[in-house]
């Protein structure tokens, strides 16, 4: 029995680095991250620890108004909703406080962005790139969406699964009066 949504919200900043991804994919959405409310208030993944620092990364609970996105206001996005059982999201909320309560612990794999995008998966310790930890924070919660090494894992690939629902398309800075608007 399904019980619960999630949600994972794709995402393309203009920021130089997902400029750069952006040209080698051409693909619409650079960054993805895991919601466990339709508000983002609950929205982590692997990006910018301090806006203005591209360089230092890691496991970051973002802000849709503010921090990186704040300094990026012209952000597109898709959102997309997920029922899960409420045993996932039990699960998928235990493996979400191990992050947070060790958050020092963990950087960004920008070795395993580059390893992915000549299909050689690269598996760093306490090391995650967006896609790779919401692919693998999802199936070590028992939820598989994607039939993809998580260290393959990039954004778009979220958009394939037929168990996701898109609810939003447009500018990251309209997302919460658009939705409020179709409820």
């Amino acid at each position: 029995m399904r019980e619960k949504d999630i949600y994972i919200l794709l995402s393309h900043s203009g920021s130089m680095f997902s400029k750069a991804i952006n040209i080698y994919t051409k693909q619409p959405y650079t960054h993805v991250s895991i919601a466990l409310d339709k508000d983002l208030d609950e929205l982590y993944s692997f990006g910018r620890i301090k806006p203005y620092n591209p360089v230092i990364g890691g496991f970051v609970k973002e802000n849709i108004s503010g921090g990186t996105y704040k300094r990026f206001p012209n952000t597109r996005c898709a959102l997309y909703s997920l029922k899960i059982t409420s045993k996932q999201y039990k699960e998928l909320k235990k493996e979400l406080n191990k992050f947070k309560r060790e958050r020092d612990k963990y950087g960004y794999n920008l070795v395993g962005v580059v390893s992915a995008a000549f299909n050689y998966p690269i598996r760093r310790q306490y090391r995650y790139f967006c896609s790779q930890f919401v692919s693998e924070l999802l199936l070590k919660s028992g939820i598989r969406l994607i039939d993809k090494n998580p260290s393959l894992t990039a954004p778009m690939d979220f958009t394939e699964s037929d168990e996701l629902e898109c609810i939003y398309v447009g500018y990251l800075s309209n997302i919460l009066m658009e939705l409020s608007t179709t409820n």
